[in-house]
């Protein structure tokens, strides 16, 4: 994927979670970004990236990604595989308990396990897998403790995994050898 594929894949998880609740007939939006953005008020679902670490078993592997026939497929040597951690925390809404928005969040729930895989044009049409992701009563606190002025909601977390980046240009390939021609000598010894 380009240099795009962080902000790539989290339209492209926000718009799973947000096709889920349209397809339940439940208004309301997914929001991007921190849990206390004024702006976060009123959706239904925060979604927000809060870790990106480099995928260990991936980090010194070839990224292949497969071209349309007849093209071989095209091999990045220096990409960087990621793993994007997602918190996804019931919205806002002004005068309503949490009830609804637990339900909400149980219907996203259920719609990502249903189908766990990204992929699209938006993607290159590469693969994205989401899995429920456990944290412990200590992580989730430091993650809501970057936000003091939030009160906390019901949050859990996702990992998407792996979104490469890939350099800029593939590499550049060969031509085919199309002759293999192994040219040897005869070797005379001469008498001393």
């Amino acid at each position: 994927m380009s240099a795009n594929a962080i902000i790539n894949v989290t339209k492209a998880f926000r718009d799973r979670l947000a096709a889920g609740l349209a397809k339940l007939g439940i208004p309301g939006t997914v929001f991007i970004g921190p849990l206390d953005d004024v702006d976060a008020s009123g959706a239904k679902l925060i979604l927000f990236l809060y870790r990106v670490v480099p995928n260990a078993s991936l980090r010194n592997r070839e990224h292949i990604v497969a071209n349309l026939a007849p093209d071989p497929p095209t091999v990045f040597r220096n990409s960087l595989p990621l793993d994007l951690f997602y918190l996804v925390t019931v919205g806002t809404e002004l005068g309503d308990s949490e009830e609804s928005l637990l339900q909400v969040l149980g219907f996203a729930m259920r719609e990502i396990q249903n189908d766990p895989e990204l992929t699209g044009p938006d993607l290159e049409f590469q693969t994205v897998h989401l899995s429920l992701e456990p944290l412990s009563t200590e992580e989730a606190s430091r993650i809501w403790a970057l936000f003091p002025t939030a009160n906390y909601r019901t949050s859990i977390a996702y990992l998407a995994t792996p979104v490469w980046i890939d350099p800029e240009h593939p590499p550049l390939t060969a031509g085919l050898v199309v002759e293999d021609r192994l040219r040897a000598g005869v070797k005379t010894t001469e008498a001393v």
